[in-house]
């Protein structure tokens, strides 16, 4: 049986994350190739100061090919563990290259912050609550192929 390819942030393999390369394992399951390619990615720019302006040396230096590379970059760099900085970003003189990123970080304790803020029943109502509910429904019957109930009942 083959393992999945989405990621799954249960809470006892959160609560019970010990190191970065358990976190890679979470963040790239089934594909030993990526979170190897991750691991030195996220090491390297770690360990470099400054920006790093062209990861093609870690093909080498590490045995990644270019092709797992390129798309654990750009993964690491869609869920905002790294970024590219521009020549243009007065920030940095010019400079330009690879860098760690909070953005991760950050949108991991603002989706917290809001999860706790769904939670609180102060500020919101019930009526708009089942509201959302209900627009939920509808686009599970869009979803489904444009059934013609309105009730939004079960079929089977």
């Amino acid at each position: 049986m083959s393992e999945s390819i989405k990621i799954s942030l249960r809470y006892s393999r959160i609560r019970q994350l010990t190191d970065f390369s358990e976190l890679i394992e979470i963040l790239f399951p089934g594909n030993r190739n990526q979170q190897h390619a991750a691991a030195c990615i996220f090491f390297e720019l770690k360990w470099t100061s400054g920006l790093v302006p062209n990861m093609a040396h870690f093909e080498a230096k590490h045995k990644i090919s270019r092709r797992i590379l390129q798309r654990t970059r750009a993964k690491l760099s869609r869920l905002g563990m790294i970024e590219k900085i521009s020549w243009m970003n007065s920030r940095y003189g010019g400079q330009h290259g690879w860098k760690l990123s909070t953005r991760f970080e950050n949108a991991l304790r603002q989706l917290a912050e809001k999860c706790t803020g769904f939670r609180d029943t102060k500020t919101t109502s019930k009526e708009k609550d089942l509201m959302l509910v209900e627009f939920a429904n509808a686009r599970r019957d869009i979803n489904k192929g444009g059934n013609d109930q309105i009730d939004g009942g079960d079929t089977s």
